[in-house]
């Protein structure tokens, strides 16, 4: 966050939202599309991650931001669990999947860092 003045800027946010834009790709596929419950799903997670990072860069403290991380970091694991259970239903190649798993794990990494400069000892 140091020096960030909008969302935008942070990296955890532009991967968290490069993969919820993959992850669109994947529910408009003919196949997601019929399951109407795990689109539905499988969308609000993805859509979950950036939307915890974009709310908590606009809370007061680095404690609140940090705490909306946690949610935006559980909200990646579901999109994993999801992207693994679209393979395991056959809606997606298991290299697409490789490929959004390691979009994810990075977006997963830089929140971790983020909440571990937040977490650290400065001012607030």
């Amino acid at each position: 966050m140091a020096g960030a003045t909008h969302f935008r800027e942070l990296t955890c946010w532009q991967l968290a939202h490069e993969l919820k834009l993959a992850v669109y790709r994947v529910a408009d596929s003919p196949m997601v599309r019929g399951d109407v419950r795990f689109r539905e799903q499988l969308m609000h997670a993805a859509a979950s991650g950036p939307r915890n990072i974009a709310e908590g860069f606009g809370r007061r403290t680095h404690r609140d931001f940090a705490q909306f991380l946690d949610v935006a970091r559980g909200s990646l694991m579901e999109c994993q669990n999801h992207l693994q259970d679209a393979v395991d239903r056959q809606y997606l190649d298991p290299a697409d999947f490789g490929r959004l798993e390691s979009l994810a794990q990075r977006a997963c990494g830089a929140v971790a860092r983020l909440q571990k400069y937040l977490r650290g000892p400065h001012p607030q």
